[in-house]
């Protein structure tokens, strides 16, 4: 399908824009994204993609295609041409890509008319949302694995392979194994071998020797077929291309079975073999549970490789920790003054899914000690910094938005890890992060859900 952005909104979004433009209903309204709950059961989110986010914004438009489709549902001549003539024409303030986030918390700010901000809104949270739920994954990996590189590798099984690999790095990943990711943001790509190449030779041992003789530094799979014989033909096989061709057994794989006592096995192997440099890599469905209890028994692992559970960002059923999607959710907090109208704050007040109405803002605690949601214009404590930062206005993309770079949100995050508390860090923290709320906006929630009282 040829990019349309028209085409990339839910079906009662062209609709609502019909009502309130056949109503001659159209004010200056003011949008949030947040998430009501950190994923995985943690006390933070890794921020990714807003800037495709941004950038849907910025060109959303209605071509041919969206439009030809809306004509065929009905909608009149008149209003497909006001869809044709729709660009965005409002403000945006975003948190830059790769900052921590918290539950309740805005992380986009949209401002414009209200047909304009609305149709953006799925295109925003579809980028936003897998984004984050991987990126945020895979910090909470990086975390567990408490120094040793991490390796995403779960290009055959992700739902969205590219925005997984990108978000994956975001939050720490030290490689991919997909090359469209590594040749589309500059990732350093990594693997070891498939079983099938171990089962074309007529033996394990003679497919080791020809990974050896192939490559002057060789990565080893253990377990096509008994995991310890293998590390016993590794050892031979690393033994004899050091002496023979110069060659060096730089890391073996384990890829299933108990990895905790089979990296013992194998690394009192290797060493035997005097190949003490010689690396174990692990794999085979891990998560950031798996991965931190095989740290906490000090395995002899120096890399993991995780596929399935980071790319679909997915919980734990052992730890009753749901995961597979993101919540995060796009509500109108403020519609301004339209000609014989007022303006009001907009509130849902559903039970369990109330939300913070008026144009807000976020800043951060000097010590990250908590964040505080403020209403537009209002004071901040000393040493706050504001976390919402000029992103669009009308078609212009302001800096750092403009020309930010994976290597930038990679910064963004391992410098706001290393600088959140440990308590928050953990994988079950024992409290959420604070997220305080200024008297002000306390008051305008107060008198915006007595005014929606039934």
């Amino acid at each position: 399908m040829k990019f349309d952005p028209g085409l990339w909104t839910d079906q009662y979004h062209p609709d609502a824009a019909y009502i309130a433009w056949h109503a001659g209903h159209n004010p200056v309204c003011t949008f949030d994204v947040f998430v009501r709950t950190a994923p995985f059961g943690g006390a933070y989110l890794v921020a990714a993609g807003v800037n495709a986010a941004l950038r849907f914004i910025r060109d959303f438009h209605y071509g041919e295609a969206s439009l030809a489709l809306l004509r065929e549902m009905g909608y009149p001549a008149a209003f497909l041409a006001e869809l044709a003539r729709l660009r965005f024409t409002g403000s945006v303030l975003a948190v830059p890509e790769g900052r921590l986030v918290f539950p309740g918390t805005p992380i986009l700010r949209v401002t414009a008319p209200f047909r304009e901000a609305l149709m953006v809104e799925s295109g925003i949270l579809q980028a936003f949302n897998t984004a984050t739920l991987v990126a945020t994954k895979a910090a909470r990996i990086v975390q567990a694995a408490a120094g040793r590189p991490v390796a995403e590798f779960g290009f055959r099984r992700a739902q969205a392979p590219l925005v997984a690999a990108y978000a994956a790095r975001i939050g720490g990943c030290a490689s991919t194994s997909l090359l469209a990711a590594a040749a589309e943001y500059a990732i350093p790509a990594s693997g070891t071998m498939p079983h099938a190449l171990v089962q074309l030779f007529p033996s394990e041992a003679a497919a080791f020797r020809a990974v050896a003789a192939a490559h002057p530094r060789f990565r080893l799979l253990l377990d096509t077929y008994d995991t310890v014989h293998g590390a016993e033909l590794a050892a031979e096989v690393g033994r004899w291309a050091q002496a023979t061709l110069g060659h060096e057994l730089v890391a073996v794989r384990l890829d299933s079975g108990d990895l905790d006592d089979l990296s013992r096995q194998v690394r009192t192997i290797l060493d035997a073999a005097g190949l003490t440099a010689t690396q174990i890599l692990a794999s085979g469905d891990l998560d950031e549970w798996q991965i931190a209890r095989l740290v906490a028994r000090g395995a002899p692992i120096d890399a993991f490789g995780v596929g399935t559970a980071l790319v679909n960002g997915l919980g734990e059923v052992a730890e009753g920790v749901e995961g597979g999607a993101l919540g995060g959710v796009y509500k109108l907090a403020w519609v301004a003054r339209e000609d014989g109208q007022g303006q009001h704050p907009a509130i849902k007040t559903a039970e369990g899914k109330t939300t913070w109405p008026g144009r807000k803002c976020v800043a951060r605690a000097p010590d990250f000690s908590a964040d505080l949601v403020t209403l537009d214009g209002e004071s901040l404590p000393p040493g706050y910094t504001p976390l919402l930062q000029p992103a669009i206005d009308g078609a212009t993309l302001h800096d750092p938005f403009a020309h930010a770079t994976i290597k930038d949100a990679m910064a963004h995050a391992a410098a706001d890890l290393v600088a959140l508390p440990p308590a928050y860090r953990a994988l079950r923290p024992a409290a959420p992060y604070p997220v305080r709320y200024s008297a002000a906006l306390q008051a305008l929630r107060q008198a915006a859900e007595t005014r929606e009282s039934p």
